[in-house]
């Protein structure tokens, strides 16, 4: 049922008819809502393994030897995590605020404390702007998958502005 889901969200976005997920996996309806009571839970479900790897590619670049292409490469896969499920930043944010202690907010937690800790590297030394924000970042990868969802060439779309992002972080100008 979770890897229907998956292919669902992808195709239709985290509002695909949970009872065509299930006529998909080959179960009755009432089978999936058994297993999966809340659309959020099995949203829930499809996300764990994306967003445990994540934290492990994140965690990984902390020993990247260029702390600016390690912070863009784990900008870049947020933001295409982000990208693969239409309506997923939407759902995946009121659910974290809505549920403090659920596992959303969690991965939420650990995503943040990865980036952060990105961020403190590259700032540290001295290849992104002082000023940046760890929060006004990271919020600005889910602007940027939320801005490009909608467009025809979202991928192309979301390159192009992740690139204005992070050529303005970087500390003396364009990353060529």
């Amino acid at each position: 049922m979770v890897e229907q889901a998956k292919i669902a969200f992808a195709e239709f976005g985290v509002d695909a008819s949970l009872d065509e997920i299930a006529r998909r996996a080959g179960v009755a309806s009432g089978t999936l809502y058994r297993h999966f009571p809340t659309r959020l839970d099995l949203i829930e479900a499809v996300l764990a393994e994306q967003i445990a790897q994540l934290v492990d590619l994140g965690r990984r670049l902390l020993t990247a030897e260029d702390e600016f292409d390690a912070l863009s490469t784990w900008l870049r896969a947020a933001l295409r995590h982000g990208l693969t499920y239409r309506g997923l930043s939407a759902a995946v944010m009121d659910s974290a605020l809505d549920h403090e202690n659920g596992p959303v907010s969690t991965w939420h937690a650990q995503m943040f404390e990865t980036g952060a800790a990105l961020l403190a590297r590259a700032r540290q030394t001295g290849v992104l702007v002082s000023d940046a924000n760890d929060a006004d970042v990271l919020k600005m990868i889910g602007a940027i998958a939320w801005a490009a969802q909608g467009a025809p060439d979202s991928s192309a779309q979301a390159d192009r502005l992740l690139a204005l992002l992070l050529n303005g972080l970087r500390h003396g100008g364009v990353h060529r």
